[in-house]
């Protein structure tokens, strides 16, 4: 059997390494290096995958989070509502910017900002909220929609880790995640469900606007070369990631789909074991798992953990510190508590999950997860 890892980037590759190589070797011979057509045609390809009217690409996800506060000019000493747990860029551009990040905890079950506590963090100062859809489901997006009209609130989805996942309104219409809210962001990092083989990022928005915007910004903030309207940033996804991602994206709902059917193994094997929680689904979203996170009870979960590691079965811990603990973010601190996301970075794990897990490898790794409760 193969020795199990995390993320089976080179299993995956080996899948498509005819068209991976032609399409990499086109960009190569042409020496279009940045801004070549491969981007243009996998933006129209993305925006007709999510259904909505522009993509910008851009060099990764941290520049997408960026570049869409810079498009809603929102200026230092506005606060910015988001969550707690989550991974550090959301919140690190944020004060990157001279804007305020204001905190709220997240919903127990789904991990994602618990929506009753953000009208409650609501000053005159807030200009935005930053839902994250978290480990592959997305956040309640029409409740905080609701509340971002109430307020006239900007809404940027953080959608790093849910692209290709659906939310569905109280009225039956569905739409993809990243597409709800005035601007969507997405990372193209490696072990993401639509990843490239470097470094890259999108923003997808369905206002004309916002889109000229960002499409100015990304590039130095030019609309025509040389001249520039704006300031802006060099942040543009290379032509050889582009072409890569093309490969990828008509894949992504069978990636999703290889995801949730580990997810399904992973959650009956765990079913009957008293000491786990595995993933609640909300009932607006569907899973597409870039991460599979079990909630360990008992105090247990780095025990399990050192456990999984010397049995060769690799596991990580996302995120083992809440945001507000951070060193780089303790001026923000304040004397709320975030009971939640404390207690999660003390009891989640994430097992190996992506496309190229076999019955065989789930096999032990279930195994060896039981064995230890058993122990």
């Amino acid at each position: 059997m193969q020795a199990i890892s995390m993320v089976d980037l080179k299993g995956q590759y080996l899948k498509m390494k005819d068209e991976i190589d032609k399409s990499i070797q086109t960009v190569i011979e042409t020496t279009q290096f940045i801004k070549g057509p491969e981007v243009k045609h996998f933006q129209e390809e993305l925006q007709s995958y999510l259904g909505v009217k522009h993509v910008i690409a851009c060099g990764n996800g941290t520049d997408a989070l960026q570049i869409a506060m810079m498009a809603l000019d929102l200026k230092p000493g506005d606060e910015v509502i988001t969550t707690n747990f989550t991974f550090i860029a959301t919140v690190e551009v944020i004060g990157l910017l001279g804007l305020k990040p204001i905190l709220v905890d997240v919903d127990a079950k789904t991990f994602n900002i618990d929506v009753s506590q953000i009208e409650n963090a609501i000053t005159p100062k807030t200009k935005a909220i930053v839902p994250v859809h978290l480990f592959g489901q997305t956040a309640d997006m029409e409740a905080i929609m609701e509340i971002a009209n109430k307020y006239h609130l900007f809404v940027i989805e953080d959608n790093a880790q849910a692209i290709g996942a659906t939310y569905t309104f109280s009225n039956g219409k569905s739409f993809k995640a990243g597409t709800i809210g005035h601007i969507g962001c997405t990372s193209f990092f490696p072990s993401k469900n639509l990843g490239c083989y470097g470094d890259g990022g999108a923003m997808m928005t369905d206002d004309d606007v916002l889109a000229e915007k960002i499409s100015s910004i990304v590039n130095h903030g030019m609309k025509v070369r040389y001249y520039h309207d704006r300031i802006g940033v060099n942040s543009r996804l290379d032509t050889i990631q582009a072409a890569i991602l093309r490969v990828k994206l008509p894949r992504l709902d069978s990636y999703n789909q290889a995801r949730q059917s580990a997810a399904n193994y992973y959650n009956q094997a765990f079913h009957n074991i008293s000491g786990l929680e595995t993933p609640i689904v909300a009932p607006f979203t569907d899973h597409i798992y870039h991460q599979y996170t079990l909630k360990v009870k008992n105090g247990k979960r780095d025990l399990l953990k050192k456990w999984l590691n010397e049995q060769g079965i690799p596991c990580m811990v996302y995120y083992p510190v809440p945001l507000d603990q951070q060193k780089a973010f303790l001026r923000y601190k304040t004397e709320k508590h975030f009971p939640v996301t404390e207690e999660l970075c003390q009891s989640v794990i994430s097992l190996p999950m992506h496309t190229e897990l076999s019955d065989e490898q789930l096999h032990l790794i279930t195994s060896k997860v039981k064995e230890f409760f058993k122990s």
